[in-house]
């Protein structure tokens, strides 16, 4: 390796002897052909060892590939190159007229990156970002090429939200639909006692995507992201007073970094992320958790954190709790079941911060929590593989495609078993 390569929070330094960026889809196949071992970097916002391919193997970006985004106003579909991050994609939907239904809450990272690892935005009745994926074209351990369809290709459930596992995913299609506008409205500090009162569903049903967060210092939340799509009836929200300055979810950056606020109407992609493309996400210093557990728990799940936040405040930034709609790919958090999804934006320090992630694995225990593949967690792999009804199912895929490990690592075979 020629350079020194980390993840975006900096916690990951990876160990690969080399990193190729091929500049042509040739030049890719000869390269997995002729390798051990495979991992695609993506836009690394990973915040584990999933993109490590440790000594023996290649660390591969897509980011020199050219940005392929071809729009199909017809069909009401893009096809996006494996390089390409949804600021870029967004944009050039957006001059077509059309949009993606969601987006995750900062535009910074890679699609392909971010489907493979099952992230998500918000809102009752949207799925995870995977949900809009149509076809799947990848590089396989041979160096030849497949091309997998939803409702054709019977292991298409395996290789959208695959951990990167399965292949190098060199493009995506993605539906579309008619380009839309958005409001942003953010109240201050609602009172854990008033979600109980109104109910967790009539809350986060409040608007097209909703978001709570809070420090876990007092019970309740410090601030409250409705998302109303401008074609939606205006949100009712007497559970919380308006905020009197725009505000960013982490204490204390500036709100200069985040999309615009006070109902002011824009284009979907300047309005359902949280960050805007041209300024650092989050704070930037960080290190990140997420569990995805059934909505049915959701109150008693927030109790139960709660129960705890002596432990977590003095390591956390910020905590954002959003909802997600059922999907059908095998790996994803929200599989089979509509998600009530925690998030915690701790402190840049992992010796402070990994026994308080084991303490909230602990409190969450009884609620079935899936972890973010992308994030930092601790739970045992035996549990986690409990978890995900299609795992047999994947691993047979896995067989399939890659029978000789090519495109594992360590923490693949550590999560997902033989």
């Amino acid at each position: 390796m020629t350079e020194t390569v980390t993840n975006w929070a900096g916690n990951i330094t990876y160990t690969a002897k080399e990193l190729h960026r091929p500049h042509s889809v040739n030049a890719l196949l000869n390269l997995v052909a002729g390798s051990r071992r495979v991992r695609v970097l993506g836009s690394g916002h990973s915040f584990n060892e999933i993109a490590e391919p440790g000594e023996d193997g290649v660390l591969l970006s897509l980011d020199a590939l050219p940005a392929e985004i071809d729009v199909d106003t017809t069909a009401r579909t893009v096809r996006v190159g494996g390089g390409v991050r949804y600021a870029e994609l967004a944009r050039e939907v957006h001059r077509h007229g059309l949009a993606l239904p969601n987006m995750a809450s900062l535009p910074h990272i890679s699609v392909a990156g971010s489907v493979a690892t099952g992230t998500h935005g918000s809102g009752v009745g949207n799925g995870p970002l995977a949900s809009s994926v149509r076809a799947v074209e990848i590089v396989v351990a041979d160096g030849s090429t497949g091309r997998f369809t939803r409702g054709v290709e019977n292991r298409f459930g395996a290789v959208v939200t695959s951990l990167g596992a399965l292949g190098v995913v060199t493009a995506l299609t993605l539906d579309l639909e008619p380009a839309f506008e958005v409001e942003q409205h953010v109240f201050t500090e609602m009172p854990l006692e008033g979600l109980d009162q109104a109910g967790f569903e009539t809350i986060m049903s409040a608007a097209y995507s909703v978001s709570l967060f809070t420090d876990w210092r007092a019970p309740g939340f410090r601030q409250v992201w409705l998302k109303r799509r401008t074609d939606q009836p205006l949100p009712d929200f007497p559970w919380a007073a308006p905020a009197a300055e725009k505000m960013h979810p982490v204490p204390g950056m500036p709100a200069v970094n985040c999309t615009e606020q006070f109902g002011v109407p824009g284009p979907w992609h300047e309005r359902l992320p949280h960050f805007r493309a041209e300024f650092t996400p989050s704070s930037g210093a960080e290190l990140q958790s997420e569990y995805l557990m059934p909505r049915e728990s959701a109150v008693a799940m927030l109790h139960a954190l709660d129960g705890i936040r002596e432990t977590v405040a003095p390591v956390l930034q910020t905590c954002e709790v959003r909802t997600v709609a059922a999907d059908d790919q095998w790996l994803s958090p929200s599989y089979g079941r509509d998600t009530v999804a925690v998030h915690f934006t701790w402190v840049e320090d992992t010796q402070a911060v990994l026994p308080v992630v084991r303490r909230v694995e602990e409190a969450l225990a009884p609620f079935d929590p899936r972890p973010h593949w992308g994030k930092v967690f601790t739970a045992p792999a035996a549990e986690l593989r409990a978890r995900y009804p299609r795992m047999h199912d994947f691993h047979t895929a896995a067989r399939d495609l890659d029978p000789r490990g090519k495109f594992t690592n360590t923490f693949v075979r550590e999560v997902l078993g033989d």
